[in-house]
């Protein structure tokens, strides 16, 4: 029987790796990160369950763009416009290959 993968998506996968070496890097405190999530979980989770899926990575992008904005590390103008970037990218990607932020 082959195992089920851990993460629903790469992508899920890539943010997690992210936060994991942004807090290794001391960008924040885990605690801090925990509690800021728990936070963005409870608000999500008041409207609609969530599914460990989408919803629950959305949740944790959310909670880290917030995070890396307040603290100084980002700039929450430029988070933006690089997600609706890569979102327009993905819309307009052919199914199956790669979404690339083609700049120039």
């Amino acid at each position: 029987m082959k195992p089920e993968p851990v993460f629903e998506a790469p992508w899920h996968a890539q943010l997690f790796a992210l936060t994991v070496h942004l807090n290794e890097a001391g960008r924040f405190e885990w605690s801090d990160w925990a509690a800021r999530f728990g936070a963005t979980l409870k608000r999500h989770g008041l409207a609609r369950a969530l599914n460990g899926g989408d919803d629950y990575f959305n949740a944790w992008l959310e909670t880290l763009e917030l995070l890396m904005a307040e603290d100084g590390h980002a700039d929450a103008t430029e988070l933006a416009t690089t997600r609706d970037a890569w979102e327009a990218a993905y819309l307009r990607t052919p199914h199956g290959a790669p979404v690339t932020l083609g700049r120039s």
